[in-house]
């Protein structure tokens, strides 16, 4: 009989410390966020998730030592098509978060705690509110990724010097951004598809190590700061904004992409653009000639799109029966000036050739 009872006991013990292993914080983390969330018709996410068990062993959780130092709610690779439900404020006691689901509700103030927390991705979801202050206060920063949800209200400033990636694309936020509130440090940067307005010229002229920005699809106003092309930028999309002003001309650099279009930029065009290998400054108010070294770069396959229709462009020296790469495209439509050269547009170009003389101060026959 007291064999009996004393196997009962190590029993007992060894499913005790299994319980002990992870941090007694962490444990009831874990519990408060399995009641706020519930796996989609049809996903077994929560199948694993029985606290009777070592919570290291759940579904989507990663635990070193006796902590849990990253946390994949509906991880696919766990069966979840993803979950539904509200995060609970007690996700704030952990550690990194990487979520692809239909979660709803606010960012939990909470994360400001996490003075550890090196990467944030909420993104996907149904994420309502604004975006903590106290997110922007955490300074070892390296990754924010809060795209594709319904945020509203202003970027808040970030003061992590090791903040490389910023992506908040596809959102509702507006406001302007913050002059000094994006630390020198980022290399990605999308705020597109919000409703951000102001002048981004203080802002972008800090960032130096940029290698992809996309702002488009915004309401910025104001120019392009010149030492923005100064470093190399893989791709740069600032469609669909209202900026305006000249794009000042700075030292050349090879860039794949360029898109500017849809803004309000004006002034004339620089030859430092013709490093671009695909340029669209298409549907702004830029004027003058088209430089020569945008020819010359065409007509040997080193632009394969060069999109200048919708603009006041008055000019291009290009021969009329040159005959363009089948590798490259050039688009004229709807400038001050007849077209040189007939070429093939994309649709969204329209069907006219040019711009009437009554909105051209300068018309180029």
């Amino acid at each position: 009989m007291n064999a009996v009872v004393a196997r009962w006991v190590l029993l007992l013990q060894c499913g005790l410390l299994a319980h002990a292993m992870l941090n007694p914080i962490d444990f009831l983390a874990l519990q408060s966020i399995r009641k706020g969330l519930n796996d989609l018709p049809g996903s077994s996410y929560f199948a694993s998730w029985d606290f009777t068990s070592d919570p290291c062993n759940f579904a989507g959780v990663y635990c070193d030592g006796d902590r849990v130092i990253a946390l994949n709610l509906g991880d696919p690779r766990a069966g979840s098509p993803g979950l539904t439900g509200r995060i609970d404020p007690a996700i704030g006691k952990l550690s990194a978060l990487a979520d692809r689901n239909f979660i709803s509700g606010e960012i939990p103030a909470g994360l400001g705690q996490l003075r550890g927390l090196q990467t944030l991705d909420l993104s996907f979801n149904q994420l309502t509110g604004s975006i903590p202050f106290s997110i922007g206060t955490l300074p070892a920063l390296s990754n924010v990724i809060l795209c594709h949800n319904k945020l509203t209200g202003s970027v808040p400033p970030f003061v992590s010097q090791t903040l490389t990636r910023l992506d908040l694309k596809h959102n509702g936020l507006s406001g302007s951004l913050p002059p000094l509130g994006l630390p020198p440090s980022l290399q990605y940067l999308s705020l597109s598809w919000n409703r951000l307005s102001g002048t981004v010229d203080r802002v972008l002229s800090r960032l130096n190590q940029l290698n992809y920005i996309d702002l488009s699809m915004n309401q910025f106003t104001g120019c392009i700061p010149g030492n923005l092309f100064s470093f190399p930028i893989s791709n740069l999309q600032l469609q669909r904004n209202q900026f305006s002003g000249p794009v000042q001309p700075v030292d050349q650099v090879t860039i794949p992409t360029v898109d500017l279009s849809f803004n309000r930029l004006s002034g004339e065009i620089s030859p430092m653009f013709s490093t671009v290998q695909s340029l669209y400054l298409n549907n702004n108010r830029f004027t003058g000639q088209v430089p020569g070294s945008f020819v010359d770069r065409l007509l040997a396959a080193n632009i394969q799109i060069l999109y200048l229709q919708h603009n006041y462009l008055t000019g291009i020296e290009i021969n009329p029966t040159v005959e363009i790469p089948l590798s490259s495209s050039l688009c004229l439509q709807y400038n001050c000036m007849v077209l040189p050269i007939a070429t093939p547009c994309p649709l969204k170009a329209g069907t006219e050739k040019s711009r009437p003389t009554s909105q051209c101060i300068e018309w180029r026959g």
